[in-house]
């Protein structure tokens, strides 16, 4: 019932905004012949639920959660367009002291920007997403992602969709890596179309989830 609710009142969140709902469809992508034992690219299982600390975001910052009027598949990933990945998540990872929601504002979930260069890791998340997209990085090409981690806690990350697979960024790790290279549970992620749509990334017949705080992890 209160995931029925919280359903219901996101939907009508969505509706009042000015920008259309597209919902995404599941898709499958077979990773490429020169990676036969690693998946490089996430598959989709159709729409779910997003995260409660988002829902809040986004009415908080509208412009920030609408599509783009152009969309862009997937980045192409050269030498440069890495180095400058790399650069902001070391940046964003070296700058900011991993801090839990509790202890900054003595709640469970808060999706915001770092406050006083501290936050855990959804702001690093939203942190580096609003950089790269200052630098002109499609939005659709950057989901923010739930997971869980080695600890089975809840966490989140960033993942860049590009031409040469789905990498992650990691304020707990220093390399950025393919998805595929992690030791996580990929449990969902935003819409490349639509970021206000999330999409699970657990197969139908995996085994059911309880609700996943992102804030459960710095």
């Amino acid at each position: 019932m209160k995931q029925f609710i919280l359903g219901s009142a996101f939907l009508m969140f969505i509706s009042s905004l000015p920008a259309g709902v597209t919902n995404d469809h599941a898709i499958s992508v077979a990773a490429p012949a020169m990676m036969p034992q690693k998946v490089a690219y996430m598959q989709s299982f159709g729409d779910t639920l997003p995260p409660i600390g988002y829902v809040t975001f986004c009415r908080e910052h509208q412009a920030e959660c609408q599509p783009e009027k152009k969309f862009a598949d997937r980045i192409q990933m050269t030498d440069a367009k890495f180095r400058e990945l790399d650069q902001v998540n070391t940046s964003v990872n070296t700058s900011i002291q991993p801090m839990t929601d509790l202890e900054l504002y003595g709640k469970v979930e808060v999706w915001t920007y770092p406050t006083n260069k501290k936050g855990d890791c959804e702001d690093y998340v939203l942190l580096k997403r609003r950089i790269l997209m200052e630098h002109g990085w499609p939005e659709s090409t950057l989901l923010i992602t739930v997971v869980r981690d080695e600890n089975n806690e809840g966490h989140a990350v960033l993942t860049v969709r590009s031409d040469k697979g789905d990498f992650v960024l990691d304020n707990k790790r220093r390399d950025i890596v393919r998805f595929g290279d992690t030791p996580y549970t990929y449990i969902k992620r935003q819409s490349d179309r639509n970021p206000l749509v999330w999409i699970s990334l657990l197969p139908p017949d995996s085994a059911p989830q309880t609700a996943v705080s992102a804030s459960n992890s710095h």
